[in-house]
């Protein structure tokens, strides 16, 4: 395909989602992300769309946000991978909350499985995910239906919310940032989002890796709420989501990477990742890790690792 040719069709990709990944972009048009990453820049330098951390969106997509049926087709294999590893930090019998979101709908899928749970959700395609499934309790809140989310929204969803308790929210986005944390392009959304956080003791953010130094309109978690982030191991090439990861981990945000790899149990046999809910090491630092199998950002008390922290930033940059 020749470079007019693959400009033309990644700027009606745009055109048509608002918002596609560089991997995305990459597969439909079938060539690297290097490749992908020269044209999106050339496209930009013709004001035809914006570049984002990881991605291309409309111009003045600041404030754009992609309706369900584009954002379904958008890092699939990423979403199924942290929902996977999301899915084993639920427990039996507990009580959740799960937001609205492609990403939060593939969770759902997999918690059909934990028997005696418990969750509250504003979104339709997350109870619908849970309608059928055995011991698993659905409480909705109330709202108005927002259609290209399919998720309640508005002050009924927000009252309905008041004087709940739950042990996690497991909440997605449009952005995060070590900076302003979780963000949306929303203001009816991002309010509900506050109200589901208000109602839980630990905040789990599901994001792929193209969502990491974005910055949206409405900020729904500041990054000192967020207790854990469940993402995909960035490309290798990618050293600004390994910057932001590293921001964010000094942060206090407690890091998992799906598809990062075994880990080892307290210094035990390797475990898969999603099966062992132990925080895995960010990319480029699995062979930095402190004896017994403590996380290399922390120590096993969950403290900064000290001193040590700008070299990783210098070595995350420079791979």
């Amino acid at each position: 395909m020749f470079a007019a040719e693959r400009r033309q069709l990644i700027l009606e990709m745009v055109r048509a989602n608002g918002a596609v990944s560089l991997r995305e972009l990459a597969r439909v048009v079938q060539t690297s992300e290097v490749t992908v990453r020269r044209d999106v820049r050339a496209l930009e330098a013709e004001g035809l769309l914006d570049r984002r951390h990881g991605g291309a969106v409309l111009p003045g997509g600041f404030t754009r946000e992609s309706g369900f049926p584009q954002k379904s087709h958008l890092a699939t294999a990423e979403k199924t991978a942290i929902a996977d590893l999301a899915a084993g930090l639920v427990e039996e019998g507990e009580a959740i909350v799960v937001g609205a979101g492609t990403t939060t709908q593939e969770l759902a899928r997999r918690l059909a499985r934990v028997p005696g749970l418990t969750v509250v959700t504003n979104s339709l395609l997350v109870a619908q995910a849970l309608a059928h499934a055995n011991r698993v309790e659905v409480v909705m809140t109330g709202g108005t239906l927002r259609g290209s989310n399919y998720a309640l929204v508005g002050s009924g969803a927000e009252q309905s919310l008041q004087g709940l308790r739950v042990s996690r929210a497991f909440l997605s986005g449009s952005g995060l940032t070590a900076e302003r944390g979780l963000s949306t392009s929303n203001m009816l959304s991002a309010s509900v989002d506050r109200a589901l956080v208000q109602a839980a003791a630990e905040v789990v953010v599901l994001a792929d890796h193209s969502k990491l130094g974005t910055d949206t309109m409405f900020q729904t978690v500041p990054t000192d709420v967020i207790t854990r982030l469940v993402t995909d191991e960035p490309p290798a090439h990618d050293d600004r989501a390994a910057t932001e990861l590293q921001a964010l981990a000094d942060q206090g945000v407690q890091i998992a990477v799906a598809g990062a790899g075994p880990v080892s149990a307290g210094g035990g046999d390797p475990v898969p990742a999603r099966q062992s809910r132990r925080d895995v090491p960010l990319p480029g630092q699995r062979r930095q890790q402190i004896p017994g199998g403590a996380h290399p950002l922390r120590s096993a008390a969950g403290m900064d690792a000290g001193p040590e922290r700008s070299a990783r930033v210098a070595d995350l940059r420079r791979r």
